[in-house]
């Protein structure tokens, strides 16, 4: 970068730490996401704007939590006609993320957002069009905010059954993704899904006293596919433990970050039967060691953001049709 001989030291300083900005691929990234979510809100005509607040929030808190830098919302989005558009058609997203955690990450808002879009059935134009956005993220193999797999579960092979779609953590570091699992558990996961992943969580040991494992039924559909290199993906270990896929890839992900436990979620939400069919069948499985696990995850969640100086005032964020 050439400076100006006349320059000021301080002038030379705010460069340098433009352009060092500009060079993080997490604020990259997330600009990327940003316009490409302000992008779908234009095209659809009602119910869009849920998903861009939730999702302005989950972007503005993975912000504020890195390690270093840490971003405000101001640098994130980058341009002033955009930032002060946005907070004044979303103020509670540019209130609360420094307050509030958010029940599930970015791309997850996205994914609602083309599934909207789209329409469930559309499966092949959802994975498309999720795969261009994720391509567009991982130029120069930038892995900040960027989902790895998407799910699609159905109650059965009939190929005319409703679709339900997850991805998979699309954080930034080890401990941003931790966080966000434990809130996805504790506010907006399907009970079992939750029990399951808490079950491993956070420790990858399965708990001695807590057994919430679940068992689709082999017509259920479970199917993840590569956002990055595309095809479809065997089930790992860690979701052959969780909901007795067939194991069939020798990797132990962390216990909550497959896109599986998203997609299966919103499945069991909305198909009682097959819920029904997959109730846990432990003799663990009490509501009294539930809520020992519960408070087990929650006391971990509390350890991990009072060590990143996250002051929480114990609310998870709810995006509110009226506010926006």
């Amino acid at each position: 970068m050439v400076f100006n001989l006349h320059q000021s030291a301080e002038q030379m300083e705010t460069g340098e730490e433009e352009l060092l900005e500009d060079e993080d691929p997490f604020r990259r990234n997330a600009q990327i996401i940003i316009e490409e979510m302000v992008e779908l809100n234009t095209i659809s005509s009602e119910h869009t704007t849920l998903y861009v607040d939730e999702f302005l929030h989950s972007i503005f808190f993975l912000g504020k939590i890195k390690n270093s830098p840490k971003y405000t919302p101001q640098m994130i989005v980058g341009d002033d006609e955009m930032y002060d558009a946005l907070k004044e058609d979303y103020p509670r997203a540019f209130e609360l993320y420094s307050s509030q955690l958010p029940k599930r990450s970015p791309l997850s808002c996205v994914l609602d957002m083309i599934v909207h879009l789209e329409g469930q059935q559309n499966e092949d134009l959802i994975i498309k069009r999720l795969q261009q956005l994720i391509c567009r993220l991982k130029e120069d193999k930038r892995d900040e905010l960027v989902s790895s797999t998407i799910c699609v579960s159905q109650k059965s092979n009939i190929p005319n059954s409703d679709r339900y779609y997850g991805v998979s953590m699309s954080t930034s570091g080890r401990e941003a993704g931790q966080i966000v699992i434990a809130a996805s558990c504790l506010s907006i996961w399907d009970d079992y899904v939750a029990g399951a992943v808490m079950t491993y969580y956070p420790e990858w040991v399965k708990k001695k006293y807590f057994d919430g494992t679940i068992k689709l039924s082999e017509d259920v559909r479970c199917q993840a596919f590569s956002l990055c290199k595309g095809g479809p993906m065997l089930p790992c270990i860690s979701c052959a433990n969780l909901f007795g896929l067939m194991k069939s890839e020798n990797k132990e992900w962390a216990y909550g970050n497959c896109a599986e436990a998203e997609s299966l979620s919103n499945l069991l939400k909305q198909e009682e039967n097959v819920k029904k069919k997959a109730r846990p069948t432990s003799t663990l499985w009490t509501e009294k060691n539930r809520q020992r696990a519960t408070e087990r995850v929650m006391k971990y969640l509390r350890r991990t953001l009072l060590s990143i100086e996250f002051q929480w005032d114990d609310n998870f964020y709810t995006p509110q049709m009226e506010d926006i």
